[in-house]
């Protein structure tokens, strides 16, 4: 027969375990509050204020009219004004913009006439998600730009086609797959999920099972210790990469138009420093089972703020400079335009130092971590 005594006391048993257990109680906690920020505050599906490159070659008071429509839009933010189409496409490939817009020479005289001047939109569709947007709001803010033009021209160039034609060229994803934005972004996700845990584990385990004081009775060092147990898992880090890019290749058929050597580069050190913060995770958690929570604390921001499910120029600047302190973000980025746009170091060496500096303070983390924990 139930006794509720005994389940009293089973329950007030759980309580006072809960309570010592404060680390898995904060996280149950916690986890439930960084979803509800992140998702009402910091994700928007809908793009604003892009990253907008033009090249004028008609300055004229109809293109500063477009212009301004451009901006009032709030889909596009004037960052730069390029001389060259050339200059143009590097701001592109290189990721400072997401847009190149060209307006032709002559414009104003051929709009008037009716010879129907073209104007480049250049679009980044790496991220079809964060392209999507502005490209289909691209012909309607031409209309409403040229509008007060239309009503002043011969009325033989009325009520037929504009006189004008918006051209879109949807550059390093022309298709507008999504698999050529996600499968690249799953490398970094992946790599950031098995790294962090592996060496999260690795030295908590050491430490449940008293096995750390044998390793400590020897001559080696803090620091020894530190790279002897990270290394051997570039290895694996490097293994896990081969299969997401041969598979990226020959089932998605996702290209590799860039250099290899400085994605090999940027690969390690996006791999070493995943390691250096589980390992860093490994020196706070007390069990294996803390580890493993303290990791999802790592994951859930990873995922969300550093641009693989959700366009990085839509959140809110405070998301934002979340995004731009980890790691993932910037390989994120380096994974796209090495593939996607075949950028090499030129193009990618901004977004590599970052993760140098932040494998650099992981490292010397760890390593003050590990001994105060040791003392």
């Amino acid at each position: 027969m139930i006794s509720l005594a005994r389940i009293r006391a089973v329950f007030l048993k759980e309580l006072v375990q809960m309570r010592r257990d404060r680390p898995t109680f904060a996280i149950m906690i916690m986890v439930p509050i960084m979803q509800l920020t992140l998702f009402g505050f910091a994700i928007d599906t809908d793009p604003r204020n892009m990253p907008t490159a033009v090249e004028l070659r008609d300055d004229g008071p109809l293109t500063r009219s477009f212009l301004a429509s451009l901006v009032q839009s709030e889909y596009f933010r004037i960052v730069k004004r390029v001389h060259s189409l050339d200059e143009g496409e590097s701001l592109l490939q290189a990721g400072e913009v997401s847009y190149l817009i060209v307006i032709p020479e002559h414009f104003e005289r051929d709009f008037v006439r009716g010879e129907r001047p073209q104007i480049l939109f250049a679009a980044d569709a790496s991220d079809p998600v964060a392209a999507s947007g502005p490209i289909a709001a691209a012909n309607e803010i031409a209309r409403r730009a040229f509008a007060p033009e239309l009503e002043r021209l011969p009325r033989r160039l009325r009520g037929g086609l504009p006189p004008y034609e918006a051209v879109i060229h949807r550059q390093y994803n022309p298709a507008g797959e999504t698999s050529m934005n996600i499968v690249p972004g799953l490398l970094g996700v992946i790599l950031t999920m098995t790294m962090i845990m592996i060496t999260a584990i690795a030295l908590t385990r050491e430490v449940e099972r008293g096995t750390i004081e044998a390793l400590l009775s020897t001559p080696v060092r803090a620091s020894e210790i530190m790279i002897g147990k990270t290394t051997p898992y570039i290895l694996v880090g490097v293994i896990q990469a081969t299969i997401v890019l041969v598979a990226g290749r020959l089932i998605f058929h996702i290209p590799f138009a860039g250099e290899a050597w400085p994605f090999l580069l940027a690969m390690v050190l996006f791999i070493f420093t995943n390691l250096m913060l589980g390992y860093l995770i490994s020196t706070v958690a007390k069990t294996q089972m803390q580890a493993m929570q303290m990791t999802f604390f790592i994951f859930l921001p990873s995922i969300l703020l550093s641009g693989f499910m959700f366009p990085f120029a839509a959140m809110p600047g405070w998301a934002k400079a979340i995004g731009e302190a980890l790691p993932i973000t910037h390989f994120l980025r380096i994974v796209r335009e090495v593939m996607l746009k075949g950028a090499g170091f030129a193009e990618i060496r901004g977004d590599i130092w970052p993760i140098a500096v932040i494998l650099t303070m992981l490292a010397l983390a760890s390593l003050a971590r590990f001994r105060r924990t040791l003392d």
